[in-house]
């Protein structure tokens, strides 16, 4: 029998305020309402994919817009990284008494200003000042839109909730940025931004009338937020996002010239293997949902050794046109079925700060794209070919795999101090 939306909400605030084992999930929570409200999630993970990576695509033709060299115009795509960084943890602790729903559309709307000023700038430095301001509630928008998913849905399926709000990514990489890179190189690169901030307006419609309100409990504030980072497996689970996903960084980094030089694919078919990269991410974060609500330590552990294998035998695949594919869509799957255990992990292990630790995972996941990069740039500087930085990636992975390791070490160490007889999932 159903239940009015309202008494659905209502459980899902008790739950998210910690009194999980009172409530009864609605079985039919994941039905119309939720689906829709999760659909909108996706949309703005959509749009903030499509305007985080299109950027790289249309570099030359920003470069000739604003008077630039390549090299300098791809100071624009730091900015924006850098604008992910400082905006997730800052404003997931400034919102933390600022309704959830509230603060989406929030986050959304200075995503559309964000886009639409860089489509208007006339100058590197206003443009640079746009990109940033766009990155600012990229990880705050993922993050606290997570915590929303997994507040709609059963517990045993947050895992699921966080994969299907952040879906939108890597289909951004399979259709938005391919059609917005075109518009840029058919119609001008202010194209593309313009077009993301139509996405954005979508989104902020969506999101105003599907997300349910969440309500804020007494207890939570700037201090419940901060109180996530006192906790060591916060920590532990930054740093195996930082270094396990720094090795994928390494590899796709450099994913253009490597398979142009080691497969032999021409330049125009380049997009062709991005895309497959895509559909590989879109099926990691569907599957990884699933196995993620099954159990979740275990996903994190063989998501970081199914990454360790692929970056392994990455460069040796990648002598080939048919093992390159294989190879690009097997990083995108692995590499995305550890993306929902990880961020349900950190909600799990946050206690009160859910929103904050949910928001830095998206900040570490650009420092991990900064660390890769680097590194695969030391060794392609050293003279060594363009099967190394996978080879560099996967040591990167393993040390990933060692945290992982010992944060679950950790917990069980925990429960046994604690003399309750139970199994760490």
């Amino acid at each position: 029998m159903w239940s009015s939306p309202s008494s659905r909400w209502r459980c899902s605030w008790v739950r998210q305020s910690g009194v999980t084992n009172s409530v009864t999930p609605d079985s039919h929570s994941t039905s119309w309402p939720v689906g829709l409200a999760l659909f909108a999630l996706a949309t703005g993970g959509f749009a903030i994919g499509t305007t985080e990576f299109v950027t790289m695509g249309v570099l030359p033709q920003i470069a000739d817009g604003v008077g630039i060299s390549i090299p300098t115009a791809g100071h624009l795509i730091s900015a924006y990284a850098l604008g992910v960084v400082v905006g997730a943890p800052v404003i997931a602790a400034l919102g933390a008494r600022t309704g959830r729903k509230r603060l989406l559309l929030g986050l959304m709307a200075v995503f559309v200003i964000g886009n639409v000023l860089s489509a208007v700038a006339s100058s590197y430095e206003f443009l640079m000042a746009a990109r940033f301001l766009t990155g600012v509630p990229h990880g705050a928008f993922f993050g606290i839109g997570a915590v929303v998913g997994t507040t709609l849905v059963p517990v045993n399926r947050r895992a699921w909730a966080v994969s299907m709000t952040m879906v939108g990514l890597p289909v951004a990489n399979i259709i938005g940025v391919p059609i917005t890179t075109l518009m840029g190189q058919r119609l001008g690169w202010p194209a593309p931004f313009l077009a993301v901030g139509a996405l954005g307006l979508v989104t902020l419609v969506a999101v105003w009338f599907w997300v349910p309100p969440q309500p804020v409990g007494s207890d939570v504030n700037i201090r419940s937020e901060l109180s996530a980072l006192s906790r060591p497996q916060v920590w532990m689970a930054l740093l195996v996002g930082m270094v396990g996903f720094g090795g994928m960084f390494a590899t796709y980094s450099y994913i253009a010239p490597t398979m142009t030089e080691l497969a032999g694919f021409s330049e125009a078919a380049v997009t062709v293997v991005l895309a497959v990269y895509g559909i590989g991410m879109t099926c990691g974060t569907v599957v990884g949902g699933r196995f993620a609500d099954r159990a979740l330590m275990p996903s994190l552990y063989g998501g970081l050794l199914a990454i360790t294998v692929v970056l392994g035998t990455f460069g040796w695949l990648a002598q080939t046109r048919p093992g390159a594919l294989i190879a690009v869509f097997a990083m995108g799957f692995s590499a995305s079925i550890l993306v929902p255990a990880l961020q349900t992990r950190l909600m799990d292990v946050a206690h009160e700060g859910q929103s904050l630790a949910a928001s830095l995972n998206h900040s570490t996941l650009n420092i991990a794209n900064a660390l890769g990069a680097w590194l695969g740039s030391v060794v392609l500087a050293a003279g060594y070919g363009y099967e190394w930085p996978s080879r560099v990636g996967a040591v990167l992975a393993v040390a990933g795999l060692l945290l992982a390791l010992v944060s679950g070490l950790m917990d069980r160490r925990t429960v046994r101090n604690s003399g309750v007889d139970q199994v760490v999932a």
